[in-house]
């Protein structure tokens, strides 16, 4: 198993998810202080962790850190794309600079995770690709422009590679986790121009209900796997009433995502440069949600669609049968 952006939040709870299993798992970050504490949650776990510290916004650096995980770990069954960063702010006022380095990281971070790993996948003709996305690969939402922008990015460009593999009759498989808010520490380290302290857009839930998703994707031949009743609200909203979200959040998606808490001048965070300091999995809303039973459905969804035929079917004989009497 590779992960990027192994070190903190999601990629460090479905690191130490896959080393549950007993799984060999490679690191990919760029916080030497976060990854160690990463690679230590892997061996408690019972996995076998190798860091690999690197930015997966250099096509270089990726390249190399596949070529060591096959070196040292041996073929790469499942490589999960998860790296991200970002800037809170409007549109307006991100610099050309800052923009570039969140989109670099965040979508052509996945665009080379996938190159390297499908450079591996398609000689051998097996293996799994998991994007890591979001319901805001769906919807835009304001002060997320690059966030956003990236989502779809990923969004589209995991169609067209699926296409591209269907064409070819490849066996390697690609699949997507659709995200809802989760309590991470992204928005602790990460840049930010607001007064105040950014959040997620509530209900939270914590970053070990995608950790799980991640991990039944990737033994799961599923096209596409939405987490959370939230995410499905926010996919289908903007589907059906597009210019009725886009008034919601125009009056309340700034609010939403800001806490009472002051950040005088903002904050420079990891957009550059990673912070020092283990970071670890969680933020600072340790009440969020820690299942998801939207998600629970989904895994068990063709048993329960046999199960609602059968109930079916048992209903129209019981309805035959009366009319008979």
């Amino acid at each position: 198993m590779v992960l990027t952006g192994a070190s903190a939040g999601v990629g460090r709870a479905a690191s130490k998810a896959f080393a549950g299993r007993g799984d060999r798992v490679g690191l990919i970050a760029r916080g030497s202080d976060s990854l160690a504490g990463a690679a230590q949650e892997v061996t408690e776990a019972g996995g076998e962790p190798l860091v690999l510290r690197g930015d997966v916004a250099d096509h270089d650096q990726v390249e190399a850190a596949a070529a060591a995980v096959e070196a040292e770990l041996g073929p790469i069954d499942v490589w999960v794309n998860d790296a991200m960063t970002t800037v809170f702010a409007p549109f307006v006022e991100i610099e050309p600079d800052e923009y570039a380095r969140a989109t670099q990281v965040t979508y052509l971070g996945v665009v080379w995770g996938t190159m390297a790993a499908l450079r591996r996948m398609r000689r051998r003709d097996r293996g799994v690709i998991v994007q890591v996305g979001s319901a805001l690969a769906y919807r835009g939402i304001p002060l997320q422009a690059p966030y956003c922008g990236a989502k779809h990015a990923i969004k589209g460009f995991t169609e067209s590679l699926r296409s591209e593999l269907l064409h070819d009759k490849s066996h390697v498989h690609v699949t997507m986790v659709e995200l809802p808010a989760l309590n991470t520490p992204q928005f602790e380290i990460c840049r930010t121009k607001m007064d105040r302290h950014p959040q997620p857009v509530p209900p939270i839930y914590q970053p070990e209900v995608a950790a799980d998703a991640i991990v039944w994707a990737a033994a799961h031949r599923r096209r596409e796997v939405h987490v959370g009743g939230p995410t499905l609200k926010v996919v289908w909203g903007n589907k059906l009433l597009p210019a009725l979200v886009d008034r919601y959040l125009a009056r309340n998606g700034y609010e939403a995502q800001l806490t009472d808490e002051r950040v005088d001048g903002g904050r420079d965070g990891n957009l550059f440069e990673p912070i020092p300091g283990d970071h670890g999995t969680h933020g600072r809303f340790e009440d969020a949600r820690r299942r998801s039973l939207q998600l629970a459905l989904s895994k068990h969804r063709r048993a329960l669609a046999k199960a609602a035929g059968l109930v079916g079917l048992a209903g129209l004989a019981l309805a035959v049968e009366s009319k008979r009497h």
